[in-house]
C-alpha cells in the first residue's frame, strides 16, 4: 500500500541506506529528498493535494523559503553596522588628527563701529575692545566657582563638548531657529578665541573638533583663564577684569562672592540682564543671581551658611559713557543702539564686537542748534548758585522730520558722560495738557462714525446757531463738541476734557494716543485724570505723535538709522518706515487747526510775531503742582518737543518747579516755548506754505485735501 505524500514527507530517514533500498535503477540518477516536517495535525487520511498546498494554493514551504531569500541575514546586517561604525570612527579619527588649533584672534586689530551723520560725515568711532587679560590666579575662587556653576558644572570632568547641545544647536540652525546655549566652557572659549560668531552647521562642526582637541591638549586651568578673558559681559567689557571695573569699579581680585555671581549672570546675556537697562532687566538679573548662588550650594562650592549671608542684591554702579561720546553724541548713539536692538537688527553683543558702519538720520547743524537753544535759556534764566529752585532743573528735547518720522536732533541732557539718562528718549515726565489733543481726537471720532454709519458722507456736524459763538480754534461750521473742546484747548480748561474722556471712554482715548505713536508702556492708569495728561511719553514719541495732526491723520514710526554696512555689504531691513493712516483725516485737521491757535497764543510771551504764520500745531503742558513743563510745536518740516523738569540725582521723584527762574509763580512754564522758538529761528526755512482750511468735522469723502 502507498503512503500518503504528507506522511512520506514526515518520515525521517537516517543517514544509512538499507541494503537493496533506495538504489537507483539502471540509467536513473540517484535523488536525495529534502526531509520535511509533518504538520502535527495532519490526518493519515488527509488528501495529499490539500496537505501539500497552502491556503493560497502554493506548495507547502514555498513562502517562508521565498521570504528568507528576500530578507538579509543577521550576519549581513551586523556586518554592515560594524562596517559603518568603523567607517565613521575612521573618518572622525582622520578629521580629528588633521585638525590643528589655529592662532587666537587678534582682538586688538578688530574694527570699531563707526556712526555717521545724515550727510555721510563721520560722527564717532566706538567699540574698541575694552579688555585687560588677567591670570587665573588673580581671579578669586568664588568668582570662578560662580562661573562654573552657572555655565558648566562638570567642567573639570567633561570631555570639552556637549553632544546634546551641539545636536540641538545644529537642529535649530537647520530649522532656522535661534541657537540657545548648550555649549560647554571649552566650546565657548574655542568660539571666542578661534572661530567666528556665525550660527552655521559648519561652524558647529569645527567647534566640536577644536573643542575636543583643545580639551585633550590644554590644561583645564588654561581653558578657564582664556574663557574668563575673552567672554563678553556687557557694557563694552570683554573679560572678567574689565567687567569688574564696569560693574563695580574694582579690580577682579576685590570682587566678593555675591558680586562674582552677578558677573556670572551677565554671561547669559547682558542685553537682557544688565540691571541698569530697566526694571525688567533688574528683575531678571536678581533672579539669575539668586539661582547661581543656590546652584553653587547644590554643586558644593558654597556652604549653605555662606549663601545665607548674601540676601541683598549687590547693585552695580551706573554705566559710564566713554569720553568719545561726550556732549550730545552719547545720547545719539544710545537712541541708535536702542532702535537697532528693538527691531532685532543687531544685538548688544554684535554692536560691541564692532565692524559696523551705521548711517543715522541725525543732522549735525540741527543737533547743535537744539543744544544751543537749551543752553541759552538755561544760562540766561537760571542761577542755581543763588536760587535753590533753579537747582536740578533738566531739559529734554527731540526734533522729528514731519514728512517721514526721521529723528534729526535730540537734546538728552547736559553731557552724556556726566548725565547717563537720556532725557529725550526716556519716559517719566507727565505730558500734562500736551496730551489733550489725543482726547480731542478720540472725542470727535464717534461723530465721524455716526455719519459714516448713516451713509451721510460729506455732512458736517451741525454748527451752533451763531457763527459768532465759534471759538478762535474751531473751523467754520464746526459742531458744538468740536467748538467746546477747541475753546478749552486754547484756554487750557480741564473740565471739558475730563468730561470728554468720560463720555468717549478712557480706553478709546488710550487707543487713539497709541495709534498716534505713544508707547503703551508710557500710558498712565485709566483714572479720570488720565485725560489731563498723567501719562509720561518721551520727547521723541510726543514729537512723532504730533506729526499726525499736520499730516491729516497719517504718521510714520520715528526712526534713526538709514543704512548699516559690514565688510562693505549693506544689511537688509533699513528702508524708511511706511506711512500709515491712524486717524480720520477731517478729525486730524480739526484738532490741528485748534492746535495752531494754541501754538500762536503760546508764542506771545516770546514776542515772536514773525512766527505766528509758521506754526501748524502747538501745545504747552504744565503738570500737576508744576512738576513738568512741555511745549510741542509742529511745522510742515519739523515737529519738535521740549520738556523741562526737576529731579535730584538718584531720586526718581519729580520736584516742583515753582520759583524756577526767579518768580514765585509758574514762570517756568514759558521756558520750553522759548527754547522751541530759538531753535526754530535757526533751522526754519524762509517760507512755509499756507495752512489748509478745516471747515468743521466732515466726512472723508468731501473733507479737506
Amino acid at each position: 500500500m502507498k503512503l500518503p505524500h504528507a506522511l512520506k514527507s514526515g518520515h525521517r530517514r537516517s543517514g544509512r541506506r538499507k541494503p537493496g533500498r533506495g538504489k537507483p535503477g539502471p540509467g536513473k540518477p540517484h535523488r536525495t529528498k529534502e526531509p520535511a516536517t509533518a504538520s502535527p495535525t495532519a490526518s493519515p487520511t488527509a488528501s495529499p493535494t490539500a496537505s501539500a498546498r497552502s491556503a493560497t494554493g502554493a506548495p507547502a514551504g514555498t513562502r517562508p523559503r521565498r521570504l528568507r531569500r528576500l530578507l538579509p541575514s543577521w550576519k549581513l546586517v551586523a556586518g554592515l553596522l560594524l562596517g559603518g561604525c568603523a567607517a565613521l570612527t575612521g573618518a572622525f579619527a582622520w578629521v580629528y588628527a588633521h585638525v590643528e588649533i589655529p592662532d587666537a584672534h587678534d582682538l586688538a586689530r578688530r574694527q570699531a563701529t563707526v556712526y555717521y551723520w545724515a550727510d555721510g560725515s563721520r560722527m564717532v568711532s566706538v567699540g574698541d575692545v575694552n579688555r585687560q587679560d588677567v591670570r587665573l590666579s588673580q581671579v578669586p575662587d568664588a568668582v570662578r566657582n560662580a562661573v562654573i556653576a552657572a555655565e558648566n558644572a562638570d567642567f573639570y570632568s567633561d570631555s570639552g563638548v556637549s553632544p546634546q547641545g551641539i545636536a540641538r544647536a545644529g537642529l535649530n540652525i537647520v530649522k532656522g531657529e535661534e541657537v540657545q546655549g548648550g555649549s560647554t566652557i571649552t566650546q565657548q572659549y574655542v568660539k571666542n578665541t578661534y572661530l567666528s560668531q556665525d550660527q552655521t552647521v559648519t561652524r558647529k562642526v569645527k567647534e566640536l573638533f577644536l573643542s575636543l582637541k583643545v580639551s585633550n591638549q590644554r590644561p583645564k586651568e588654561e581653558i578657564l583663564e582664556g574663557y574668563l578673558n575673552t567672554s563678553w559681559f556687557g557694557r563694552d567689557a570683554y573679560g572678567v577684569q574689565a567687567a569688574a571695573d564696569a560693574y563695580y569699579g574694582v579690580s577682579v581680585e576685590k570682587l566678593n562672592p555675591s558680586q562674582g555671581a552677578v558677573l556670572a549672570a551677565m554671561l547669559k546675556g547682558a542685553d537682557t540682564l544688565d540691571p541698569a537697562l530697566g526694571t525688567g532687566h533688574h528683575q531678571r538679573a536678581v533672579e539669575r543671581w539668586k539661582w547661581i548662588l543656590d546652584r553653587e550650594v547644590a554643586t558644593g562650592s558654597m556652604s549653605a551658611a555662606e549663601r545665607a549671608a548674601y540676601r541683598k542684591f549687590p547693585e552695580p554702579k551706573k554705566p559710564v559713557k566713554p569720553t568719545s561720546q561726550a556732549g550730545q553724541t552719547g545720547y545719539l548713539i544710545d537712541i541708535v543702539n536702542k532702535y537697532l536692538r528693538s527691531r532685532g537688527s543687531l544685538t548688544g553683543k554684535e554692536l560691541a564686537t564692532g565692524g559696523y558702519h551705521i548711517h543715522t538720520t541725525f543732522e549735525k547743524d540741527k543737533v547743535a542748534a537744539l543744544s544751543r537753544a537749551v543752553e541759552k535759556v538755561r544760562d540766561e534764566s537760571l542761577d542755581p548758585k543763588k536760587r535753590a529752585a533753579d537747582r536740578h532743573v533738566q531739559f529734554g528735547a527731540a526734533s522729528v522730520r514731519t514728512s517721514d518720522g526721521a529723528i534729526v536732533a535730540v537734546y538728552g541732557g547736559e553731557d552724556a558722560i556726566k548725565h547717563f539718562s537720556n532725557n529725550a528718549d526716556t519716559s517719566g515726565v507727565p505730558a500734562a495738557s500736551a496730551f489733550k489733543p489725543f482726547v480731542f481726537a478720540a472725542a470727535l471720532e464717534p461723530e465721524r462714525a455716526k455719519y459714516r454709519a448713516a451713509g451721510r458722507e460729506g455732512t458736517a456736524v451741525p454748527a451752533p446757531p451763531s457763527e459768532a459763538d465759534a471759538p478762535s480754534g474751531a473751523g467754520a461750521g464746526a459742531g458744538p463738541l468740536a467748538m467746546s473742546l477747541a475753546r478749552s484747548l486754547v484756554s487750557s480748561g480741564n473740565a471739558a476734557f475730563v468730561q470728554a474722556g468720560k463720555d468717549v471712554g478712557l480706553k478709546n482715548v488710550r487707543k487713539t494716543a497709541i495709534a498716534a505713536g505713544l508707547r503703551p508702556e508710557s500710558m498712565a492708569e485709566l483714572e479720570p485724570t488720565f485725560a489731563l495728561g498723567t501719562s509720561t511719553p518721551s520727547a521723541v514719541r510726543l514729537a512723532g505723535a504730533y506729526t499726525t495732526f499736520v499730516n491729516a491723520g497719517t504718521r510714520t514710526e520715528p526712526y534713526s538709522v538709514t543704512k548699516v554696512e559690514r565688510d562693505g555689504v549693506a544689511l537688509d531691513g533699513f528702508d524708511p518706515p511706511e506711512r500709515q493712516r491712524v486717524m480720520d483725516e477731517s478729525v486730524a485737521l480739526e484738532v490741528g487747526r485748534a492746535l495752531r491757535q494754541v501754538g500762536v497764543h503760546s508764542q506771545r510771551p516770546t514776542k515772536e510775531e514773525w512766527f505766528n504764520g509758521r506754526i501748524w500745531a502747538g501745545r504747552t503742558g504744565v503738570g500737576d503742582r508744576m512738576r513738568s513743563a512741555w511745549f510741542i510745536g509742529a511745522t510742515p518740516e519739523l515737529s519738535t518737543s521740549v520738556a523741562m523738569f526737576r529731579t535730584k540725582p538718584d531720586e526718581p521723584r519729580l520736584l516742583p518747579m515753582n520759583g524756577v527762574g526767579g518768580a514765585d509763580s509758574e514762570r517756568g512754564g514759558v521756558f520750553p516755548p522759548l527754547i522751541w522758538t530759538d531753535y526754530q529761528r535757526t533751522v526754519a526755512p524762509d517760507s512755509f506754505s499756507s495752512v489748509p482750511a478745516a471747515p468743521g468735522v466732515v466726512a472723508p469723502a468731501t473733507g479737506p485735501r
